[in-house]
């Protein structure tokens, strides 16, 4: 029997939830004001029952909150749910940004030194 998979964390969710497209656009619509869940779909071309099943992952990752204010129901962005995410990536921060240029200039002369002469390979498109 295989091992069984720890239960997803919270953290796992935000990120799961920041994994989609549709999602991250429901989340920068958000950062104006709360939204009905009608005007959250309207920009989208896809049923309200799909616009729905996103907000329901990032209501189940704590990404926004969503209430019933008489017959229409809003949702508000929950942005203390990023804080652990943010804190973990600021972990990353510690190492210096990749230069590319650079690396591009290591790995010509590092293929240059391991290829014969004759080889010769496109350049990569800009």
């Amino acid at each position: 029997m295989p091992p069984a998979e720890p239960p997803p964390s919270a953290l796992d969710a935000v990120f799961t939830a920041l994994a989609d497209p549709t999602r991250r656009a429901i989340l920068s619509m958000l950062l104006e004001d709360d939204m009905a869940v009608t005007d959250v779909a309207a920009p989208f071309a896809m049923s309200l029952a799909a616009i729905s099943k996103h907000l329901g992952v990032l209501a189940g990752a704590g990404l926004i909150s969503q209430e019933k204010r008489g017959r229409v129901k809003w949702c508000k962005l929950e942005p203390d749910a990023l804080r652990e995410a943010s804190v973990w990536m600021q972990a990353f921060g510690q190492f210096e940004p990749v230069n590319l240029d650079a690396f591009e200039r290591f790995l010509e002369r590092d293929l240059a030194a391991d290829f014969p002469p004759d080889f010769s390979a496109e350049p990569l498109p800009d």
